[in-house]
């Protein structure tokens, strides 16, 4: 949960190693497990665990002598720029955990890793999934996701990437990368690619918790406020997107009775908050927030009938601007079709 998350994204500042950060943050909730039963939960669990985590990592310093390696890209990341001490490691673990949780966030979606390596390291590490049910969730063996973990982990450290959280320019060029891996996850799960399951909501469900929480952390950030809508309302229809022998249901054929109007209501928030950040900030809504908006159109409809398809067409046209492909027009020769006739979106696919 979200304790863990706060465990390896301190520890992963403080040590500079993913892996290691990991480990020592494992080892706390083990020693919780083997303490708590006999002595009983503290009144402030993430306290203790905290208390643990940074006690664990002192040692380990100390021990390897990794204060005297580290000295100096350490010391650049605390404020006093003084020589290191576990005092030093120990005021630096209090700090906001707002950016940690972000730099954790970029380093494990970071561009230097494949496409696998970061689903897998974000599934890992911020999903909280162990081995075995990421290499379920993907029907891959239990090896293959190891290795690829491991060799995530070896790459990060081997080329030294920063555990930081990007700014200016580079935030919306790496922010763009995250982005794509919490989709792809989301998709995997709306549409599972492989295995007998048409679906596979728990990956959704990851998915939408990691949006969430970066949504949260980067509420000036449109982008993010989008892609969180559209998965909030595109999770809405989950349970009416399979038939009762598991064949899957289309859009227009689905009991809108059962689409979840809370997870609507939350999309539509979510839609709204990206509006509100692009019009404060003089921007164009981007691909997600258009995306969202589509699928705005399809939850506000009550029925199949009711559908806003001139808006929706509108909508394609505005997102083939900045995302063009034949996808994009192909969707949107169908809302034009549906809107103003076939004749009009025929014409429309004759060019693809």
């Amino acid at each position: 949960g979200i304790e863990s998350l706060r465990l390896i994204a301190g520890l992963t500042r403080i040590v500079r190693d993913v892996g290691l950060a990991e480990d020592l943050a494992q080892d706390a909730l083990v020693a919780a497990l083997q303490q708590w039963p006999e002595k009983g939960a503290p009144d402030n669990p993430g306290a203790w665990l905290m208390a643990t985590a940074k006690h664990r990592a002192i040692d380990l310093l100390r021990r390897n002598k990794l204060l005297k390696h580290k000295h100096e890209e350490l010391g650049r990341e605390l404020e006093t720029k003084q020589k290191l001490t576990a005092l030093n490691i120990e005021n630096a673990m209090d700090d906001d955990i707002g950016d940690d949780l972000l730099g954790l966030i970029f380093t494990a979606c970071h561009p230097v890793l494949s496409s696998d390596a970061r689903v897998a390291l974000t599934l890992r590490l911020l999903g909280g999934l162990t081995i075995d049910e990421i290499a379920r969730a993907y029907l891959v063996p239990e090896p293959t996701v190891a290795q690829r973990i491991v060799r995530a982990k070896r790459t990060l450290a081997e080329k030294r990437i920063p555990f930081e959280v990007p700014r200016g320019a580079e935030l919306t060029a790496r922010l763009s990368a995250v982005l794509e891996v919490l989709y792809f996850i989301f998709n995997e799960g709306y549409t599972a690619t492989a295995g007998d399951d048409w679906v596979r909501p728990e990956l959704c469900q990851d998915a939408l918790r990691l949006g969430r929480i970066l949504a949260g952390l980067l509420p000036q950030e449109p982008e993010v406020h989008g892609l969180v809508a559209l998965m909030e309302i595109q999770a809405s229809r989950l349970r009416a997107r399979i038939g009762a022998s598991g064949e899957p249901i289309l859009l227009l054929e689905q009991n809108r009775a059962l689409w979840d109007q809370l997870l609507i209501h939350r999309g539509l928030a979510a839609l709204d908050r990206a509006e509100k950040v692009c019009n404060a900030h003089g921007v164009a809504q981007g691909t997600y927030a258009i995306q969202a908006a589509i699928a705005a159109c399809h939850a506000r409809a009550l029925t199949a009938q009711e559908t806003d398809w001139p808006r929706i067409a509108e909508l394609y046209a505005e997102l083939l601007q900045i995302s063009p492909s034949p996808v994009v027009e192909l969707n949107r020769a169908v809302a034009v079709a549906m809107a103003f006739g076939p004749a009009k979106g025929l014409v429309i696919a004759a060019t693809l």
